[in-house]
């Protein structure tokens, strides 16, 4: 992918996102937010480990977070803890299939389309491992979530 294909998907992927999230009502983003800052944070510990032991590579230069992680984060991501909050907070069991569903999906374009386009390819990740990479993560935005209504309130 060019570097001008890769701007334009960048900016496309987290505008889509937002434009998405713009139908959730105010409360929602407001109340549900600090648990996506939270696990976010976990992101930015969890990139450096991921890059370091070549678990994914991008194809473009530069080959920094803000470039190639970031727009996943502030717009797939963002968009997906957002909703799924807002769906199934009070179910666990709810949440926790929905969010395997939206990773199983990103983890099977991870492997089979993005490195086809030229995004980035899994390098010492499976497609399984790298699913785990992110589901892992639905367990902490959901406690994190839980305890902060229950400090709130």
């Amino acid at each position: 992918m060019s570097i001008k294909n890769k701007w334009f998907f960048n900016i496309a992927m987290v505008l889509l996102s937002w434009i998405s999230i713009s139908f959730l009502d105010w409360r929602s983003v407001k109340r549900f937010f600090p648990a996506f800052v939270f696990v976010f944070l976990i992101h930015c510990i969890d990139v450096p480990i991921g890059k370091k032991r070549r678990w994914w590579k991008f194809y473009n230069k530069p080959q920094s977070f803000l470039y190639n992680e970031f727009p996943f984060l502030i717009g797939p991501m963002l968009a997906v803890a957002l909703w799924t909050l807002k769906w199934t907070y009070g179910s666990l069991k709810k949440f926790i299939m929905l969010n395997a569903l939206f990773h199983i999906l990103f983890a099977a374009l991870a492997k089979s389309i993005f490195p086809k386009i030229k995004l980035f390819k899994l390098v010492r990740l499976n497609a399984f491992e790298f699913f785990l990479y992110f589901f892992y993560k639905a367990f902490l935005l959901y406690g994190f979530q839980y305890i902060y209504e229950k400090e709130k309130n």
